[in-house]
């Protein structure tokens, strides 16, 4: 009987949800500030077996945009979701996915999009620990280096089979015609075209012209080696450098993205969110992604398109493009896009600037956590038709510098889940190869063996085709992410340099241990730095102000500078992210420049000041800066747990 009535009461909690009956006002301060909320402050009746549900649904407001993460406590650990709200001070309904707790993803080919799950109102960081939701005990919610003293209230939580959709519940509209979040005021915010013209105006006193020593490809003048006509790599007294096409030494240093280049944020079914929308036609350029169709599907909009077209009427493309250049030059920067269209924004002359391109759209259906049928013949005619269609136009421009291949796969790590995939997906020529091999035993490490026998194919093919049609500048390889296994970071010996995005306050650790792998020269593939303010959010790494930006660029670059295998760095990305997200749902405060064109002047100040010094500091004459930059406003200055725990492991002997 008592099984009955159970059965019964879980029935109807499923049909009904499960809700609070109370306002929780939790208040966030210190370096790390953790509330907990008892099964029962979900209602009651709340069961602790959540497995018959589908959605933790959330109503909560924030007084900041910080990001916080959501425990889910069980008997067997807990579970974890990342939740990024859009704006602040409005309350949101987050509709919570449980399947993001019960494993990782499998949708997406780099690490942004397996990890970054967007929705109207938030977009969520699928990031573990993971498992079954069991003995449900309780939540968490914690919130790492709190700013301002940012306050969360929740006035309903429940469990529901149904999705009942995320949303902004507050009266609309939430986006400024500017592009900036409604809801809040800030000193920097744009109230008029007038005081915005009257900033655009003010920037051109912040440019250096010939303020650096730099040769026309911004090499360091005063320096000699072989000139070749094209960019090359070469290692000189212990250190590694670029050697531009004269012959001097060169690092790149890059903050792509400042020019018509841009991301739009998606606007169906929340049309309303905007007090007005940009006139049709206003997109700016995209890197094509042969795996992410329903992102150019999608109906989006650039609020900082728009802006631009403020600025420079109908031609905003061609000027935006050059103004990017003048950035470049007059900051210190020496080169621009990493997205294959930068040779646009330098025509001719005195105008061009150093370029990088990035082949990354190799991944023809399917691309299993980003590897394609790597052993079909289509995947070798794919690769030579972007190849030829992408290299051979500028396989004689002196101003390349090189491609990279790939950015942030997702599977290193993940081998035996992939041989998953490959075996339950759709028969192909991968599939078939493994078979024949799993034929002769199937254990973990023939697993990883095969994964990695398929990508060292996989780069053969590729650099093989980008060599054959353009034999004169460099392979700068797969911008690796998070923390790649150390075997497959001595694959990349295959490449002339090897590249790496680092999200951390230092990298100088992590550079010792990649040298030392890859044994190969490096270049930053990306870094950032935010604030968690203005409606945006903070970004991978926060800091505490817009000041600290300026800190943390000075720390960061100046201590990778003083590796010998450093060779360039490029901040990512030259434009804040959409408030109300890019396709992916992020959200990010982490641009030199803010949606209406105007930069950061803390950045900007700090940029220029390393990069007068940078080679000195390379040479290892002038000691890197060496502050580190404070996460919140009570001072921390944080140690990244790469700087600790890598560094540990690789004393001890330990394999990633």
């Amino acid at each position: 009987m008592n099984r009955i009535i159970l059965t019964a009461l879980v029935l109807v909690l499923s049909a009904a949800s499960v809700a609070t009956a109370e306002t929780h006002r939790l208040v966030f301060e210190g370096v790390r500030s953790e509330h907990k909320l008892a099964l029962q402050d979900l209602g009651p009746d709340t069961p602790s077996e959540w497995s018959s549900f589908n959605y933790l649904v959330v109503e909560f407001r924030t007084s900041s945009p910080q990001r916080f993460d959501l425990y889910v406590d069980t008997q067997d650990g807990p579970r974890r979701i990342r939740i990024q709200p859009f704006g602040q001070r409005v309350w949101i309904r987050a509709a919570v996915p449980l399947r993001f707790l019960l494993h990782k993803d499998q949708k997406g080919y780099d690490l942004a999009s397996i990890t970054n799950k967007p929705t109207h109102s938030f977009w969520m960081g699928v990031i573990g620990p993971f498992g079954p939701l069991s003995a449900v005990r309780g939540l968490r919610i914690v919130m790492d280096y709190p700013l301002n003293t940012p306050v969360i209230e929740i006035r309903s939580l429940k469990l529901s089979k149904e999705d009942p959709g995320s949303d902004i519940l507050d009266e609309r509209p939430l986006i400024d015609e500017y592009g900036q979040w409604a809801r809040a005021d800030w000193p920097r915010k744009i109230k008029s075209l007038e005081q915005l013209k009257h900033d655009w105006t003010e920037e051109e006193k912040t440019f250096i012209p010939d303020g650096f020593d730099y040769d026309q490809y911004g090499g360091y003048l005063g320096t000699k080696a072989k000139a070749t006509g094209f960019f090359r790599v070469e290692q000189i007294a212990g250190k590694w450098w670029f050697i531009d096409p004269d012959g001097h030494y060169f690092l790149s240093m890059a903050v792509p993205g400042m020019g018509a280049f841009g991301t739009g944020t998606p606007v169906d079914g929340r049309e309303d969110y905007y007090a007005a929308l940009p006139p049709p036609g206003l997109m700016p350029s995209q890197p094509p992604r042969t795996s992410a169709a329903s992102d150019t599907a999608a109906k989006r909009a650039s609020f900082r398109s728009w802006n631009l077209f403020r600025r420079y009427g109908p031609e905003w493309p061609v000027k935006a493009n050059e103004m990017e250049v003048r950035r470049v030059k007059g900051w210190g920067l020496n080169t621009v896009s990493h997205y294959g269209r930068a040779s646009e924004a330098s025509p001719s002359g005195a105008q061009r600037t150093p370029f990088l391109v990035t082949l990354g759209d190799w991944q023809m259906e399917p691309a299993n956590l980003g590897m394609p049928d790597v052993y079909s013949e289509g995947f070798a005619r794919q690769v030579d038709a972007i190849a030829a269609a992408r290299c051979e136009p500028v396989k004689n421009d002196p101003y390349l510098i090189g491609y990279f291949v790939g950015n942030e796969p997702p599977w290193p790590g993940r081998e035996s889940e992939l041989v998953d995939m490959f075996l339950s997906g759709p028969p192909n020529a991968t599939q078939r190869v493994l078979h024949e091999f799993l034929a002769q035993g199937d254990t973990p490490e023939r697993r990883r063996e095969f994964v990695l026998s398929t990508f060292q194919k996989y780069l053969e093919i590729i650099g093989a085709t980008v060599k054959r049609h353009d034999p004169n500048h460099l392979n700068l390889g797969i911008r690796f992410g998070g923390m790649p296994p150390d075997y497959v970071i001595r694959m990349a010996r295959v490449f002339d340099v090897f590249s790496v995005n680092i999200y951390e306050y230092s990298p100088a650790d992590l550079l010792k241990m990649f040298y030392r792998l890859a044994d190969r020269p490096i270049i930053i593939g990306e870094f950032h730095f935010g604030v968690p303010a203005d409606g945006l959010g903070a970004g991978l790494v926060q800091v505490s102000s817009q000041h600290e930006r300026g800190v943390a660029y000075r720390y960061f670059v100046e201590q990778a500078a003083a590796n010998p295998a450093f060779v360039g760095a490029a901040f990512f990305i030259g434009v804040d992210e959409p408030v109300t997200g890019r396709m992916d749902g992020e959200n990010y405060n982490i641009g030199f420049l803010d949606v209406t064109d105007r930069a950061y002047p803390e950045l900007v100040e700090a940029a220029k000041t390393t990069l007068k010094q940078l080679m000195e500091v390379h040479l290892g004459k002038v000691k890197p800066f060496d502050q580190r930059p404070k996460a919140s406003e009570a001072g921390t200055s944080p140690t990244p747990w790469a700087d600790e725990q890598h560094v540990k492991a690789l004393k001890n002997g330990m394999t990633f």
